[in-house]
């Protein structure tokens, strides 16, 4: 359950993005939305295409975590398909992900997050409330991916003592 919340911690925000890199403002305005409303759509369409999707791609990687795959890699992975997995290969990057990812939600939420909210063209009324409950969801994939690690870790490595 909580590895499919991870998953499902990144849509909103990809999803917000994606309609922001297709030109639609948001809720910006004034030189922000000069700013970035020069450069979409185009280059920041693939920008944020491709920020969306390299999130969701890493969170479904938490998946991993609890599937058979996260145990043997599948045979069509090139060099290592029909390998078991290493538990250590995925539990220190999944740790160290869990760390940043947590930092970076704890300090938007009590930090940059409240500075950019109270920049004269970021989005205010509805339009913030909107971009806020689109990228809230994120503070939580650190810690979901932390405790899927930790059970990982726990099924894999104690298991064989």
């Amino acid at each position: 359950m909580a590895a499919k919340a991870a998953v499902l911690s990144t849509v909103p925000s990809g999803v917000w993005r994606i309609v922001f890199g297709f030109g639609v403002p948001v809720g910006f305005t004034g030189a922000t939305a000069a700013a970035f409303g020069a450069h979409q759509p185009g280059w920041g369409t693939v920008y944020c295409v491709v920020l969306s999707a390299l999130a969701e791609a890493l969170a479904f990687l938490t998946l991993g975590l609890v599937r058979p795959w996260g145990l043997v890699a599948p045979r069509w992975i090139p060099l290592i398909g029909g390998r078991r997995v290493r538990p250590l290969a995925a539990i220190v990057p999944a740790l160290l992900g869990s760390a940043i990812l947590t930092a970076l939600g704890m300090e938007g939420l009590f930090g940059r997050w409240a500075h950019n909210l109270a920049e004269p063209d970021a989005p205010h009324g509805f339009a913030g409330l909107v971009m806020t409950a689109a990228y809230l969801p994120l503070v939580a994939w650190g810690p979901l991916l932390g405790a899927v690690t930790l059970d990982y870790a726990r099924r894999t490595l104690w298991r064989r003592r």
